[in-house]
């Protein structure tokens, strides 16, 4: 066979078997495409895990093997992960059956050139990130391999910041250079839907190639579908997040004809999706996984399936949290000490303040208290403004009669919360020493948190997986307080807005619950009770 004769399917199967691979329908579909897509701006999204950049060095190898005198310019979000798809398809120019021969004896990472390329000044293959310089350079392919991340499209500016960059590949391709752009949609103005919309060619394959979402489901026990199930049946998602659950056909639901139907109204988000892009790999143990590791519906369908919205159409519906009015009491049964909520048993708490000294247009000095049980419900059980100076003092100035720390131990002390995280941003970051000099006294200590991320993705990540999945429950003083109006009003666009109770109440869901181990406030008891569940205490016989 001469060279060069080779199409890429046939040389990608030689791949896969060197690599011992399994080789799925879609990456046959893939490999079709890239082939016979000539087009001058070409689109490839494909679900996040879906081996979409492992496929494309194998891709890039072949060009290389067809013509030694293409030139190749890797465009990706940073160097790093530029340089990723050089260091792949020099590992496939390493070891191919077709290729032996085609690289010198050290060939760079970043940069190398075939044995047989005649171009001294621009690589074969030349890895570069978006904010690199590539100014000089010229190439008949340029690659867009995850230029698009979460870290480079926060904004509208750096949105167009990206595009600006990009335009610079305009100068870079020589005519009749063909732009491939690879990667999966981070927000609802992608590049790649920008390119879709301009004319590109594109192969968009999902995860699910069918999918109808129910979000309203606090009553109804019956769901349509308007497709046909393939040979792996349906897949009834439910929630998002840690709280997701793949639903089980028997034991969860039944389909009667094109319904699902449940016992009793799921209370939660669903999903009915059909069609997997990739069964064998993405099974529903992995797709369960996969979905309790995202954090919002946003975030599953960009990666998973392919489409973004506008952040600014997501809002937080405290309509979705499930009231209560009661309040914890300890009690002691069967030798173990219980924190219980009505009828629930509690096994964790978590505490943020997010302090404020009170001037002009500052935030309100916020505590949140969030409970938790043994099924991993959430009870956000407080919701208050601590008001005034930090400390006050009584005649002699030795002790503490009021204040914000006063205040603060009278609220985590009934309630049996052993701990405090407290946010040093802004003028929080001498108040952890204050305060732990005081809460010491009554069992509770004290923790400190820098927060850098931004604070609108923070609140959207902690209360949206909670508040889809049906798992966050509120105590009346919280939905009848001003935290219920800032769920309502809350833009995740807006950085000037009163949300100073989401902001500690996401806090405190975003953390690991805290099991506590006494009670609290009674310093010279006995520390042994503890209300949070254990393995107990128990004696074993060894044999010698």
């Amino acid at each position: 066979m001469a060279s060069g004769d080779v199409s890429f399917l046939t040389f990608f199967l030689m791949w896969a078997k060197v690599m011992r691979w399994d080789v799925p329908m879609l990456h046959v579909r893939v490999c079709q495409w890239l082939e016979t897509c000539n087009d001058p701006v070409r689109v490839l999204m494909v679900f996040r895990g879906a081996a979409k950049s492992t496929l494309y060095a194998v891709y890039k190898a072949w060009k290389l093997y067809r013509n030694r005198h293409n030139r190749s310019l890797v465009w990706a979000a940073d160097d790093k992960l530029a340089t990723k798809l050089t260091r792949d398809t020099l590992n496939v120019l390493r070891r191919h059956p077709l290729t032996q021969g085609m690289l010198p004896p050290k060939p760079g990472a970043k940069s190398f050139w075939v044995t047989g390329a005649q171009d001294a000044r621009n690589a074969s293959m030349e890895a570069v990130g978006v904010n690199g310089n590539s100014t000089g350079s010229r190439a008949d392919a340029i690659d867009f391999d995850d230029v698009e991340v979460p870290k480079n499209i926060k904004t509208p500016e750096a949105r167009q910041n990206l595009r600006l960059k990009i335009e610079e590949t305009t100068h870079i391709a020589v005519p009749g250079a063909q732009k491939t752009y690879i990667g999966t949609p981070h927000t609802h103005d992608s590049i790649y839907t920008e390119q879709i919309e301009g004319g590109a060619s594109v192969l968009k394959i999902p995860l699910f190639s069918h999918v109808v979402r129910y979000e309203d489901t606090a009553v109804k026990t019956r769901y349509r579908f308007n497709f046909t199930p393939g040979p792996d049946g349906l897949y009834v998602l439910a929630g998002i997040g840690k709280f997701a659950r793949m639903m089980r056909e028997g034991a969860d639901f039944k389909v009667q004809g094109n319904e699902v139907v449940f016992n009793k109204p799921p209370a939660m988000v669903l999903d009915i999706c059909a069609g997997n892009a990739w069964p064998e790999r993405f099974n529903r143990t992995e797709v369960e996984m996969r979905r309790k590791e995202t954090r919002t519906l946003n975030g599953w369908d960009s990666q998973y399936q392919l489409e973004a919205k506008p952040v600014s159409e997501t809002r937080l519906d405290p309509a979705k949290m499930v009231p209560y009015e009661v309040e914890p009491v300890v009690r002691f049964a069967n030798g173990e000490t219980l924190l219980m909520l009505g009828n629930v048993r509690l096994v964790g708490v978590k505490a943020r303040w997010d302090c404020s000294l009170g001037k002009i247009n500052s935030d309100a000095s916020a505590v949140a208290v969030v409970f938790t049980d043994d099924a991993g419900r959430l009870y956000w059980h407080r919701a208050i403004a601590l008001t005034g100076e930090l400390e006050e003092f009584g005649r002699g100035g030795k002790t503490l009669v009021g204040g914000q720390i006063r205040q603060l131990i009278d609220l985590l002390a009934p309630l049996q919360v052993p701990s405090i995280v407290i946010e040093t941003n802004g003028p929080g970051g001498f108040v952890p020493a204050i305060a732990r000099k005081h809460l010491k006294r009554h069992g509770i200590s004290v923790t400190e948190d820098f927060s850098s991320e931004n604070k609108q993705k923070r609140i959207l990540d902690a209360f949206e997986a909670p508040l889809s999945s049906g798992f966050l429950w509120a105590h009346t003083s919280v939905t009848d307080g001003p935290a219920y109006d800032q769920m309502i009003q809350f833009n995740p666009l807006s950085k000037n807005q009163a949300d100073d109770y989401l902001d500690s109440g996401a806090g405190a869901i975003s953390e690991t619950p805290v099991r506590i181990g006494r009670i609290v406030g009674k310093p010279t008891e006995d520390r042994g009770d503890d209300w949070r569940p254990s393995a107990g205490v128990h004696e074993v016989t060894l044999e010698m």
